[in-house]
């Protein structure tokens, strides 16, 4: 009997040691190794990590337009919105995320952001029977500007105020700092797919039961493009030389 329990007990002893080690305090799980940034491919990963800070958060938007707008998704070109999610938009905020563009992700993870920014958020069919302007400017034409202030006055200018300054309802959006940042594209993207997170409508629900019409588009974003300046902010106020030391 004795040697059968100095046998279990040297086996249970071993046992003991065994899963010890594995547990020891500080030694790392299997689940709790760091992955290489190019390895990752998890979207709610990606996605915060790359686009949140100026997207928002589960895509609802901040500083750029929320990407979960299901409008958006329906008129967006799936090959042009994963080239600037590479390419970055030259000229605006939005950078290359590529690392053939001088980015930090692989083809792998920008397949996995524009893929799943799709999957979750696009609502199919949401435009059936609706005959929806294009998101690119298929005409080629540069719109007139002109005709854009008049189109302004009709759709836009009870929310975003005189002459774009701003009003009671909307921002202003004709300020340097802002075209500055948003290239023509980006202010077609705004005109036709609104910004429902801060409940300015897309084309359909400027005026009930008046769509904006795609020439109307194309000369509302000729208007708005001619308000850019060169130097946004400048002139600075002029400052009134301080009198010299002793000076009466």
């Amino acid at each position: 009997m004795r040697p059968l329990l100095h046998s279990c007990f040297w086996l249970t002893l071993g046992t003991v040691l065994v899963c010890g080690c594995d547990l020891s305090h500080g030694r790392p799980g299997k689940d709790s190794e760091t992955l290489a940034p190019d390895k990752i491919m998890d979207f709610k990963i990606l996605y915060a990590e790359n686009c949140a800070g100026c997207h928002g958060t589960d895509g609802r938007g901040g500083a750029a337009i929320a990407l979960a707008n299901p409008v958006y998704l329906a008129i967006a070109d799936e090959a042009a919105m994963r080239r600037e999610t590479a390419e970055g938009v030259q000229g605006t905020s939005m950078p290359a995320f590529a690392q053939s563009a001088g980015g930090m992700l692989t083809d792998k993870q920008i397949d996995v952001i524009t893929t799943q920014i799709r999957a979750r958020w696009a609502r199919p069919g949401i435009l059936t029977g609706v005959e929806a302007p294009s998101h690119q400017n298929l005409r080629k034409s540069p719109g007139v500007a002109a005709r854009g202030e008049l189109v302004y006055k009709t759709y836009c200018e009870s929310c975003h105020g005189a002459e774009g300054r701003g009003g009671q309802k909307g921002s202003a959006i004709t300020d340097g700092a802002f075209l500055a940042l948003v290239s023509d594209q980006g202010l077609r993207t705004l005109v036709i797919v609104g910004r429902p997170e801060l409940n300015a409508p897309d084309w359909r629900g400027n005026v009930p039961g008046k769509p904006m019409s795609e020439e109307e588009i194309t000369d509302v974003v000729a208007w708005l493009a001619s308000k850019r300046v060169q130097t946004p902010g400048q002139p600075y106020p002029a400052t009134q030389n301080a009198p010299a030391p002793g000076a009466k």
